[in-house]
C-alpha cells in the first residue's frame, strides 16, 4: 500500500474520530506489532505543532501506548517513526528483551528512527527531523557515561549517527 492510500485511509478514520483505530491500522501496514504491546491510550495534547508519545507499564509487564488525539495532524513519516520508536520501547520492556537502561533505551529507539532496522518498513523522515533525532541519540550516548561498558557497546552506532548528522 503507497503513502497516499495509507493517507486515504487514516483521513476517513480521522472523521470518524476512530483516532485509536487508525494507530492500529498504522502498526499493522508497516509492521510493528508485538505480543508485549497492550493496546492505545489517549495522553493530553501539548500544542498544536508538538506531539508526545510514551510507552507506559512496568518492565517486563505489557506496555500501553499513549497518543495524543491530534496524533494524526502531524505528517505520515513523522507518525509512523513516533509510533515506531514507541513500539520499540515495547518490546525492550518484553519479559524475554528486557533492556534495563533507560539511555540504552532511547539510544536504540532515536537510532531506529534513523536507520530502520528492526522496522524496515518505516519511511524515512525530513532532514530536520533526522538531524534532531541524531542529536537526541547523541545525548543519550552521553548519558551512558564516558567510557563505559554501554558506550563500548554503541560506539559503531554512535559513529554512523554521526556520519548521517555530517552528511545532512
Amino acid at each position: 500500500m503507497n503513502l497516499e492510500n495509507i493517507n486515504d485511509h487514516l483521513e476517513a478514520y480521522k472523521n470518524h474520530d476512530q483516532i485509536i483505530d487508525a494507530a492500529e491500522f498504522i502498526i499493522s501496514t508497516f509492521g510493528l506489532e508485538h505480543e508485549n504491546f497492550a493496546g492505545f491510550g489517549f495522553r493530553p495534547e501539548l500544542e498544536p505543532d508538538r506531539m508526545l508519545l510514551t510507552a507506559e507499564g512496568e518492565i517486563g509487564d505489557r506496555q500501553m501506548v499513549m497518543i495524543p488525539k491530534n496524533l494524526f495532524d502531524f505528517d505520515l513519516n513523522l507518525v509512523v517513526n513516533m509510533l515506531a520508536h514507541e513500539m520499540l520501547h515495547v518490546r525492550q520492556k518484553a519479559p524475554e528483551n528486557v533492556v534495563e537502561d533507560k539511555n540504552e533505551r532511547e539510544f536504540q529507539a532515536y537510532y531506529e528512527m534513523l536507520f530502520h532496522k528492526v522496522f524496515p518498513n518505516v519511511p524515512d523522515v525530513s532532514d530536520f527531523h533526522k538531524k534532531f533525532f541524531g542529536g537526541k541519540a547523541l545525548e543519550y550516548y552521553k548519558r551512558m557515561g564516558e567510557g563505559s561498558e554501554l558506550q563500548t557497546k554503541y560506539a559503531e552506532q554512535k559513529l554512523e549517527v554521526e556520519g548521517l548528522i555530517n552528511a545532512l
